[in-house]
């Protein structure tokens, strides 16, 4: 199956995609599971699991004291702002899968960054190796060296914040039933990618000063 790991819908503070258009976006595009990440929320992937519950893994891009983790499987919401320590121990308290997204791209604030990767590695799963946002290629490649280094589930997604982008990148592996069976899956995954332009970027700043200006 086709997977998406990385997805944003109307419900991250920088994305106006709706839920409908997430759907369209995945049937079109054939992807059988795409996992909703959105900002520190999980409510858009709650309300698409209601609408598609053959097609969302429920997930939250969390972001921590030193930049951002990505999990999956989530039951419960895991608040913005904590030590990335105690983030990842309240994923693993309900049982979820802690990745980190673009862990080395150089120009995302957002980004975790080698020095504070390394120091929370052991308690990582997967590392996004292929993110279709990342401006340049030799930092998707430089998580890749290191998750092959390290020995960690590799995971690739498109980070879309509009339905276009969606299924840009993804990876395909055996068909899974839970999370026991996702984790033997996806070790035998391959990554499926091209970059978007960079230009994308400019979605989510227009998504931004749209809120704004509607609140």
């Amino acid at each position: 199956m086709k997977v998406d790991f990385h997805v944003h819908t109307c419900y991250s503070g920088d994305s106006l995609t709706s839920l409908e258009e997430v759907i369209k976006a995945c049937r079109r595009r054939g992807l059988d599971k795409v996992a909703i990440t959105d900002h520190n929320t999980m409510a858009g992937a709650l309300a698409l699991l209601e609408m598609a519950p053959d097609l969302v893994i429920v997930g939250e891009e969390i972001k921590t004291d030193v930049g951002e983790i990505i999990a999956y499987f989530l039951k419960e919401e895991v608040p913005k702002g904590l030590p990335v320590r105690e983030a990842i121990a309240r994923v693993r308290e309900q049982g979820g899968v802690v990745g980190v997204p673009h862990p080395l791209d150089r120009l995302r604030r957002e980004a975790m960054g080698l020095t504070h990767l390394l120091s929370i590695i052991e308690q990582v799963d997967a590392l996004e190796v292929f993110n279709a946002r990342t401006t340049f290629p030799s930092d998707n490649r430089r998580a890749l060296d290191l998750a092959r280094e390290r020995g960690l589930l590799m995971s690739a997604g498109s980070d879309a914040h509009i339905a276009w982008e969606i299924g840009h990148a993804y990876v395909e592996m055996p068909a899974f039933n839970d999370k026991d069976e996702f984790l033997r899956s996806l070790a035998q995954g391959q990554i499926v990618g091209r970059l978007t332009t960079p230009l994308i970027h400019f979605a989510s700043t227009w998504a931004k000063l749209i809120k704004r200006r509607r609140s």
